[in-house]
């Protein structure tokens, strides 16, 4: 019995040390960063294919306010280069400058996503490029008159028939043409990615502290994975709000109140935040999530509980998103076709 005793106590006692060490050993930083290098090519559907030419189309359809039914708003109206293809307000605005229900979603690094809006109702670029146009609340554009307006206009003819030869001018062929554009809407190289690439010195300790908590006690990382920062999934984080984001069209609990994870790029220049903006800056951001969201309903995703994290760390978590914007280029912005 004393020999057992003796054997218990040591397995409890060598079970202490292992918990112990484990709980202090180090996480694996180059197997971390492995998870956020960034891809080498961006994809484009086989079917509109990338061209010089379709590029250039795009981007003149992208600036045009002529696609919208008053001929002032263009897709770059709420999806400004200046606010990392977003618009700088808590809300959008559409037709008629009236505050649309949610914030304006970037379109940087569009390429990769399948569910487009906050929502997920559109299936990637192409089918979502005529949805604003067409949409009362935002550009008020009446579709049946959408390919006959641009028709018309002489300098967009010889653009059409460069970038889609044989093809005549339609709805769809506008918007495969905006697509092939805001697919090339890429976030460039930030301090972040220069410390990934192995430049020690491009952020701070501090920030090199934040990435390690955001991959661990914070669980950022949990949605907000790989090299844009979202694993494109919907989650009630629990905003308080009416809006039920997603369960309009998937009657599933899990999806009422719940939206897309957004991308972390450039997201110093797209304050405020969350799909109704009611968060103005990062720290405001940080502290919701530390406090595991506001709204506790069936719905609320198991991922979103209180963090615990200290003054510093939320300093820290701070310090590393800030390393995620820059490296952008500016956008000239084109003499439009006459």
């Amino acid at each position: 019995m004393k020999s057992f005793l003796i054997l218990l106590t040591a397995v409890f006692i060598g079970t202490q040390v292992h918990s112990e060490q484990s709980k202090e050993a180090p996480p694996d930083i180059a197997k971390l960063k492995e998870g956020f290098k960034r891809p080498a090519d961006v994809p484009y559907l086989p079917e509109n294919a990338y061209s010089k030419e379709r590029e250039i189309l795009g981007k003149y359809l992208f600036f045009d306010p002529r696609l919208s039914g008053s001929n002032s708003i263009s897709c770059a109206t709420c999806h400004n280069p200046s606010f990392a293809w977003g618009d700088g307000l808590a809300k959008g605005v559409g037709h008629g400058h009236k505050q649309l229900g949610r914030k304006t979603p970037t379109i940087l690094n569009s390429a990769w996503v399948e569910k487009m809006m906050w929502d997920g109702r559109f299936t990637h670029l192409e089918g979502q490029a005529l949805g604003p146009i067409g949409s009362e609340a935002e550009m008020n554009m009446v579709m049946g008159d959408l390919a006959k307006k641009i028709k018309n206009i002489k300098g967009y003819q010889d653009l059409f028939k460069a970038a889609y030869p044989g093809e005549e001018i339609s709805n769809d062929v506008i918007a495969r043409a905006l697509a092939v554009y805001e697919r090339g809407v890429i976030s460039g190289k930030s301090p972040f990615d220069k410390w990934i690439d192995g430049d020690e010195s491009a952020i701070t300790e501090n920030a090199k502290k934040g990435f390690v908590l955001f991959n661990t006690k914070a669980n950022c990382v949990a949605c907000h994975s790989g090299w844009r920062f979202t694993d494109d999934s919907f989650q009630d984080i629990g905003i308080k709000d009416d809006d039920i984001g997603r369960g309009k069209f998937l009657k599933l609990t899990s999806q009422q109140h719940a939206f897309k994870t957004p991308g972390l790029r450039s997201i110093t220049l797209r304050m405020p935040y969350m799909h109704n903006g009611q968060e103005k800056d990062l720290s405001q951001v940080i502290e919701f999530y530390n406090r595991g969201g506001d709204a506790k309903r069936e719905s609320h995703s198991d991922m979103v509980k209180p963090l615990n994290l200290s003054s510093q760390e939320k300093k820290d978590l701070e310090e590393f998103l800030k390393t995620l914007t820059g490296g952008d280029k500016p956008v000239e912005l084109p003499v439009l076709p006459r």
